[in-house]
């Protein structure tokens, strides 16, 4: 309905001067006193053109020639609505084009041929994902696989760490765990990384070296062995959750490559450092920011923000049309300063779409599971997985907006009702397949020929729905908003249940019956191709 209203505008243009170069936004109604679709064109020209927007309307209606085979009527609402009223039949044939489709359908080719990064997780193989981590790689991978429904060639990246203090730490922590597990009577400092995993790394060195290792440097081997085993249970874990990344970029690269220090000419060539108390500062206050910031400290190593910096300039390198990052709500206040610096470096920031996501609590029959990352005694991402399910896990990281701190309800995630939205979801899909089982025995088919039968409140309401799949999509991509997808299906799968309830398939009049088939044909592909894009399962029974 949209692209047809689009397309009518567009040549509108030719007639009325003032709507050329004019976007006009078509919203769908709330209620159908309103119509199916509305704008407020008329309003937002009339200050612009001087004109009263009522009249803006009417002359807009004079110049369409409607088609009564698609548009019924056209009427002004309010200070100037237009609201569109569309023919039953030209509504319903939406069904044609989503088996027509089929898993193609709701794609957009919109940004076709435009290149995305995707930058997230990014945690240092310190230990195992947390479910911390988790919201971040949930979120990440299923904006990446919007902004890919949407036209875009997508690429997942992970940026690690493998040097450092924390790698040092972790590495000298396996060590004394080591010697413990010798027997040998070692302080273990508060401050080490504290978890099973690291026992249990150190429990591999002696199976495989014995005591052969007493007189190894924590930087040699205990931190080699530590980062492989804890990268490969990353990448376990996030294989669990459908994640596969295209890209691991190592910051050591960013050394060993020569960039850092490349970098550090360029801002010296552009007088945008300078040394104060033995540290080396970028003038951000020059470039945009509140205040200038460390970028080498007194000890000679580097801040953060340094290799930030020269990381994202390899972005820009790498043709990237769109760049989006994904932080937790911690790096709210550090991010502009990198920002400010590639711009400083004459890069186009505008490509750089920085998503920030608020922190997950979990709840346990009602209560907050406390957690504490240094003692070690958080939750796991798998733990997650193993107590709820994949395909929980990955909805409920989705189901709210980023913006929203996320309360993850454990009892919620395992019911087996309509109170779980995953299991509402997959229960619509698995009931449609169970129709469509009986459907068949009973020897009736889908039927196109006889859609305009299809007029029941509930029917119009689950084809109007189907008409904003591939708009939602769309407009929940653009806005890297997650929540949308879920919003629109459930919202999807609660009118099919309606429908359900209120109409006979099997026991109806036969071309009737047939059209309801194709028409529940079609609910069932929207919500298929809803959750595959979420990566979660779509069951055929349950």
């Amino acid at each position: 309905m949209k692209n047809y209203l689009r397309n009518l505008f567009s040549n509108l243009s030719d007639k009325l001067d003032y709507l050329k170069n004019e976007e006009v936004i078509f919203n769908f109604s709330k209620t159908g006193e309103h119509g199916d679709l509305s704008t407020n064109i008329a309003m937002r020209l009339a200050k612009k053109i001087k004109k009263n927007p009522r009249i803006i309307a009417q002359e807009i209606i004079d110049n369409i020639e409607i088609d009564k085979a698609v548009l019924d009527k056209i009427e002004i609402a309010g200070n100037g609505f237009l609201n569109f009223y569309f023919q039953q039949i030209y509504v319903a044939k939406i069904i044609n084009d989503i088996h027509l489709k089929g898993r193609t359908y709701g794609r957009s080719n919109k940004y076709k041929g435009k290149k995305a990064q995707v930058e997230f997780v990014s945690a240092n193989p310190t230990g195992p994902l947390t479910v911390g981590h988790g919201r971040n790689a949930v979120l990440g991978d299923t904006i990446a696989g919007m902004l890919d429904f949407i036209g875009y060639n997508v690429s997942r990246e992970y940026y690690f760490n493998d040097a450092g203090r924390q790698m040092r730490v972790l590495g000298d922590s396996v060590r004394l765990r080591y010697f413990q597990l010798l027997g040998n009577h070692i302080e273990f400092p508060e401050d080490y990384y504290q978890g099973d995993y690291i026992k249990d790394i150190a429990q591999e060195l002696i199976n495989e070296y014995g005591d052969k290792l007493q007189n190894e440097d924590a930087e040699a081997i205990f931190k080699k062995k530590a980062e492989g085993v804890i990268f490969s249970d990353i990448k376990n874990t996030l294989s669990r959750l459908s994640i596969v990344m295209d890209e691991f970029y190592n910051e050591h690269s960013l050394y060993s490559e020569g960039r850092i220090d490349r970098l550090i000419n360029s801002f010296t060539e552009k007088n945008l450092i300078y040394e104060k108390d033995d540290a080396t500062w970028l003038k951000l206050s020059e470039i945009g920011n509140e205040q200038d910031k460390v970028i080498i400290k007194s000890t000679g190593e580097p801040t953060y923000r340094l290799p930030d910096i020269a990381y994202h300039i390899t972005k820009f390198e790498r043709g990237f049309d769109l760049i989006v990052d994904l932080f937790g709500s911690d790096h709210n206040a550090t991010y502009p300063d990198v920002l400010a610096a590639c711009k400083a470096m004459g890069y186009d920031i505008k490509k750089i779409k920085v998503l920030i996501h608020q922190f997950v609590t979990i709840l346990e029959k009602g209560e907050v599971v406390k957690m504490s990352t240094r003692k070690a005694n958080f939750i796991t991402l798998d733990e997650l997985i193993d107590q709820t399910s994949s395909d929980a896990v990955r909805y409920f990281f989705n189901m709210r907006s980023m913006a929203s701190h996320l309360n993850f309800d454990l009892d919620l995630a395992k019911k087996q009702s309509d109170e779980n939205p995953v299991f509402y979801l997959q229960y619509a899909h698995a009931r449609i397949s169970s129709i469509i089982r009986m459907v068949e025995e009973q020897n009736l088919v889908s039927n196109f020929d006889n859609l305009f039968m299809l007029n029941s409140i509930t029917e119009i309401d689950l084809l109007k729905k189907l008409h904003q799949f591939e708009d939602e999509m769309l407009y929940a991509a653009e806005l890297y908003e997650p929540h949308r997808v879920c919003n629109y299906l459930e919202e999807l799968a609660g009118l099919f249940h309606k429908f359900y309830n209120d109409s006979r398939i099997i026991g109806s009049e036969k071309k009737l019956s047939e059209a309801r088939i194709a028409l529940i044909l079609a609910v069932k592909i929207v919500l298929n191709n809803g959750l595959n894009l979420l990566k979660i399962s779509a069951p055929e029974r349950m």
